[in-house]
C-alpha cells in the first residue's frame, strides 16, 4: 500500500522552484555563503568609514606635524614639533584654556538643569505626560540651528526682550553690574562670555536630558521607598542612591555636551565677544591665515581630550546609559 502526501488545494508548495538567471544564481550563492554577502554588505561603509574618515583624521595629523616657513608662508613639509610648540604660546593657549573652561561649565550647568527635568520623566511622567515631555525635549532639535542662535541673539541684545524684562522688573542694575565684569561682561548679553554660555546650554540641553532620564529610569522606585523607611532624609537619598546610579547617565550626557562645545565655532561667532574659541581659530588659521599645520594641531587637541575623556566615561559605565 503506496501513501501519498495530500496537499490542500491552493497551498503554496513547500519548496519553490528555482529563480533563472542572474538574480536567482546570486541568492543561491548568498544561500550558500552567508559570510560572502555580510562581507559585501558591510564593504561599502567600512571603506567610507576608513577613507573618508579615518583617512582624513590621519591626514589631518599628519599635517600637523609639518610647519610655515616664516619667510614664504609656505608648508615646510619635514616632521617637526615646532607647531605643537606654538600651541603653548600665550595667545594660543588661552584659546585651548577658554574653550575647555566653557565646555565644563556648559556641561556641568546642562547636568544641573537636566537632572529634575530627567527625574520628573523617569518617576512620575506616565501615558501622555510622558509622550509630552519626549516633544518638548526633541522639538528644539526640530528647528534649524541657525534660526535658534539668532534668534537668542535678539533676546539677549541691548534692546531685547530680556533686557525689557530687567527693566520692568526694575533689576537693571543688576544687569548692568554683572555685564561690568571683567571677564564674564561686555556690552550686552548677546556680545558676552554671559551670552555664549545661555545659548551653549539651551542648544546641548536635549543631549544631556535624555541619557539621564533614561538611567533614572533604570533605577527600581523601591530603593528610594527603602532609604526613606530607613531615615534618610531627602538630600542623603540623592547623594547615596539617586546621584550613584544616575551618574552613568550624567556621563554619557556630558559626552555630548562637553565634545559639542569644544567643536563649536557657529555660535561663539555669532553670540560673543572677539576672543575666540578652538573651533574660530582653526577656521581663521586654515582660512584667512592660511596656516594649515596650526590649524591640524589646534584640530587636534579636542581629538586628544575627548579620547581621554570617552576613555575615562567607558570605565564608569557611561556607554550603558546612552
Amino acid at each position: 500500500m503506496r501513501t501519498e502526501a495530500v496537499m490542500p488545494a491552493g497551498s503554496a508548495p513547500v519548496i519553490l522552484p528555482s529563480r533563472g538567471g542572474i538574480a536567482g544564481a546570486l541568492s543561491d550563492i548568498f544561500w550558500r555563503r552567508p559570510k560572502l554577502l555580510l562581507f559585501l554588505m558591510l564593504t561599502p561603509p567600512l571603506l567610507w568609514l576608513g577613507i573618508v574618515y579615518l583617512g582624513s583624521l590621519f591626514a589631518l595629523l599628519l599635517q600637523s606635524f609639518f610647519s610655515i616657513d616664516d619667510f614664504s608662508g609656505l608648508i615646510n613639509r619635514e616632521f617637526t614639533l615646532k607647531t605643537y610648540g606654538e600651541l603653548l604660546r600665550p595667545a594660543n593657549f588661552d584659546i585651548i584654556v577658554r574653550t575647555v573652561t566653557m565646555a565644563a561649565c556648559v556641561t556641568l550647568a546642562s547636568a544641573v538643569v537636566a537632572f529634575p527635568i530627567g527625574y520628573f520623566a523617569a518617576r512620575y511622567a506616565r501615558g501622555k505626560w510622558k509622550a509630552l515631555f519626549y516633544l518638548g525635549i526633541m522639538l528644539p532639535l526640530w528647528s534649524s540651528y541657525l534660526v535658534k542662535i539668532y534668534a537668542w541673539k535678539l533676546i539677549l541684545a541691548k534692546e531685547g526682550i530680556l533686557t525689557w524684562l530687567f527693566a520692568k522688573l526694575h533689576l537693571s542694575w543688576l544687569l548692568d553690574a554683572w555685564l561690568s565684569l571683567p571677564y564674564v561682561g561686555g556690552n550686552s548679553l548677546s556680545v558676552s562670555f554671559t551670552g555664549t554660555f545661555i545659548v551653549f546650554v539651551y542648544v546641548w540641553l536635549p543631549f544631556m536630558i535624555l541619557p539621564i532620564q533614561a538611567a533614572l529610569e533604570r533605577v527600581p522606585g523601591n530603593l528610594v521607598e527603602a532609604s526613606s523607611d530607613l531615615g534618610a532624609t531627602p538630600g542623603q537619598t540623592f547623594r547615596n542612591v539617586l546621584f550613584p546610579l544616575a551618574l552613568p547617565g550624567i556621563v554619557a550626557g556630558s559626552i555630548f555636551t562637553f565634545s559639542l562645545t569644544l567643536g563649536d565655532y557657529i555660535i561663539p561667532q555669532i553670540i560673543g565677544t572677539s576672543r575666540l574659541f578652538i573651533g574660530q581659530a582653526v577656521y581663521a588659521q586654515q582660512g584667512t591665515a592660511g596656516n594649515i599645520p596650526l590649524a591640524a594641531a589646534f584640530t587636534v587637541v579636542p581629538v586628544v581630550i575627548m579620547g581621554i575623556y570617552l576613555w575615562a566615561a567607558k570605565r564608569m559605565g557611561a556607554f550603558d546609559a546612552l
